[in-house]
């Protein structure tokens, strides 16, 4: 019989099912809910619930919002020439961390991968197509993972959007700035070297 109950194992069992968190992290982070019901499990709780009902994704990009279209989408300030294309909601925030990026984006909802049987109908792609024809988008910048499926999405967006007459541009790969190279896997070292430029 185990000492634990069927509620909690619930919350055992759910929280295992989260990225990063394994059956061990996931009794942890139940018993630290459980101790601390009032400052940490009832506030998680009700924001949950919250979230579930107001959070939607953006019709325009993908993003996750409580609004449609998203505050990004609907920020007037943002350059509409230009869509950054990225896999996950998180890379979407990722770059708006950064600061960096001032155009539009387009969440694909993942990669192409052929042993996990993703192809074009099951990512956010037509939507893209469509919206890199109106005249006023001028660049397309693909800022996926430099993985083996991020490589063969790229690619195969760079073919459809051949005709839509933008530029079509991607992240540079290679070496992070306060890398050393003894450190350094031997994809990052070629794609460093293949992308060399001039000082």
């Amino acid at each position: 019989m185990s000492p634990i109950s069927p509620e909690l194992q619930r919350v055992i069992d759910l929280l295992a099912k989260l990225p990063g968190l394994g059956p061990r992290s996931a009794r942890r982070v139940a018993l630290y809910l459980v101790k601390r019901k009032d400052t940490a499990l009832r506030p998680l709780a009700r924001a949950l619930e919250e979230a579930a009902g107001a959070i939607r994704t953006c019709t325009t990009c993908g993003n996750l919002d409580t609004r449609d279209p998203c505050t990004v989408c609907a920020d007037n300030r943002r350059d509409p020439a230009t869509i950054c294309v990225v896999e996950e909601v998180g890379d979407l925030w990722a770059l708006e961390r950064a600061g960096v990026f001032k155009g539009r984006y387009h969440v694909l909802g993942g990669t192409l991968s052929a042993l996990e049987g993703v192809g074009p109908g099951d990512l956010n792609i037509a939507s893209l197509i469509e919206r890199a024809k109106p005249d006023d988008v001028q660049e397309v910048i693909l800022a996926v993972d430099a993985t083996v499926d991020g490589q063969a999405t790229a690619h195969y967006l760079s073919d459809q959007l051949a005709g839509a007459g933008v530029t079509i541009t991607h992240l540079a790969h290679g070496v992070p700035v306060g890398g050393e190279l003894d450190y350094l896997d031997e994809g990052t070292l070629a794609a460093a070297l293949k992308a060399r430029r001039s000082y």
